[in-house]
Formats: structure tokens, C-alpha cells, sequence
């Protein structure tokens, strides 16, 4: 009598194991489909704003959804469903348009019947010149390693949002453009290190972002860390994490 309690008991704690795990995956299912998904950041396109090793949630009902709200873009539906407001300014993470499958993190410049140019560095939406106010200079590594001059700027859209851009100078490839006109539909990204950015000013690589392939919009920097330490080197934790970036609003 004793032993087969004991093997009931023993059968019922590994049920509840399972259960229990059961549970948590359908739980984190359901919070990365409808309400947060982590993303990393693994370039440098949208310094200063994020930093490469940054780790951050994005809001996926701040858009409304989409077959990309999804695990692997399932085409469970057309369009948007509860549709979410874009506004300008907001740091977005994308399907990239050319191929519907990389993941893309920009900040959203330009809306549906926009106009968007770059001229001699600086953006003009429909015709005005956003305004920008120098705030720093220095020099940062470059994509080949050496160090390049920066100049850095505080950016005003013209519904007021604020944010920090990096500009190497007036005159890289991108930096005279011919006039974008924004699709209805679609949207108009570019990133904050303007001179490092592959982005909607890039046509045949990236263009206008369709609202359907937005995922959501970047919220909040959960983890950070420099690169400096392997998973295995615990000692070097400590030095490697960014403790101030931890929980920083992305704006």
C-alpha cells in the first residue's frame, strides 16, 4: 500500500512538471505575440540612441497587429488588426521590405503622403528643413575600425520629438537625395547614425516600410553590456554590463 502512493506521488509531481512547463511556454508565447518581444541590437545604425549589445522590449500592441506579430510571419490574416497610431519619431522595429524576413530597427521620419529629402545632410519633410542643434563632436571607431570625427546633433520633428543624430559630415553618399514621396500605406525610416545607415533612403535594399510588416515599437533597454566578456568569464560581468543603460525609456 505505502509503495503505490509513493509511485502515485511520483507519477503526479512529474504530471505537475510538465504542466507547469506547459504552462510557462504558453505564457511566454502569448506576452511575445500580443504584448512584448526582446530584440538585441547588433550594428551601430541607430547610435547614439542605441548602442550595439543593447537589449530592449518593443511594445507589439503600440501598432496594432500583423501576420509579423507572429512567430515566423504565419499568414493567419491580411493587413492589421486593432490598428495602433505611428507617429513620428517613434523608434520602430520592422520585416525588411526586400525580403519580409530580417529584422530591421529604425526611427519613423516620414509618414503616408510625406515628402522626404536629404539635402547637403540635412532632412526636409515636405519641403521644410527639420531643424538641428549641434551638441558635441568626437571621434568613435569606424566600420573598418579606425576612428572617425562625429559630429553629434539634437534633432526636432515637426510634432516636436527630440532625439540625437551622428553625422560624419554633410557631403557621404546619402547625404544628397532625390525626393522620396511616402505611399499611403507605408512609411519613410532612417537611422539616428545617418552616415552608417542603411535605410528607406537606400530603394533597392530597404525603401518604404509597409505598415503590415511594422512589429512594434521599441519601449525600454532591458540589459546592455559592452562586449568586452564571454558568457563564460563571470568575472568580467561586472566591468562588461552598461548598469546605467538598464531600464533607459528609447526615445
Amino acid at each position: 500500500m505505502t509503495s503505490s502512493v509513493t509511485r502515485a506521488k511520483k507519477g503526479g509531481g512529474i504530471g505537475e512538471t510538465l504542466r507547469t512547463i506547459v504552462y510557462a511556454v504558453l505564457i511566454a508565447v502569448v506576452m511575445r505575440t500580443f504584448l512584448f518581444e526582446p530584440f538585441s541590437i547588433p550594428s551601430g545604425s541607430m547610435l547614439p540612441t542605441l548602442l550595439v549589445g543593447d537589449y530592449l522590449f518593443v511594445s507589439k500592441f503600440s501598432h496594432g497587429y500583423s501576420r509579423y506579430s507572429f512567430p515566423w510571419g504565419l499568414p493567419l490574416f491580411e493587413g492589421r488588426i486593432l490598428e495602433g497610431e505611428v507617429d513620428r519619431g517613434d523608434v520602430a522595429v520592422f520585416k525588411l521590405p526586400t525580403d519580409n524576413r530580417t529584422d530591421y530597427i529604425k526611427r519613423i521620419v516620414g509618414l503616408p503622403g510625406d515628402e522626404i529629402q536629404v539635402r547637403e545632410g540635412r532632412l526636409y519633410i515636405n519641403g521644410e528643413v527639420v531643424p538641428r542643434e549641434k551638441v558635441g563632436e568626437g571621434m568613435v571607431s569606424g566600420l573598418t575600425g579606425f576612428p572617425v570625427k562625429i559630429t553629434e546633433y539634437v534633432e526636432t520633428l515637426p510634432n516636436g520629438v527630440q532625439h540625437r543624430i551622428w553625422e560624419r559630415s554633410d557631403s557621404e553618399p546619402l547625404d544628397n537625395t532625390p525626393v522620396y514621396s511616402v505611399p499611403e500605406g507605408h512609411y519613410f525610416a532612417m537611422g539616428d547614425n545617418r552616415d552608417s545607415s542603411q535605410d528607406s533612403r537606400v530603394q533597392g535594399q530597404v525603401g518604404f516600410v509597409p505598415y503590415e510588416n511594422l512589429i512594434g515599437r521599441a519601449e525600454i533597454i532591458f540589459f546592455s553590456h559592452n562586449g568586452s566578456a564571454q558568457f563564460w568569464e563571470v568575472w568580467k560581468w561586472p566591468s562588461s554590463i552598461r548598469f546605467d543603460r538598464i531600464f533607459n525609456e528609447i526615445r
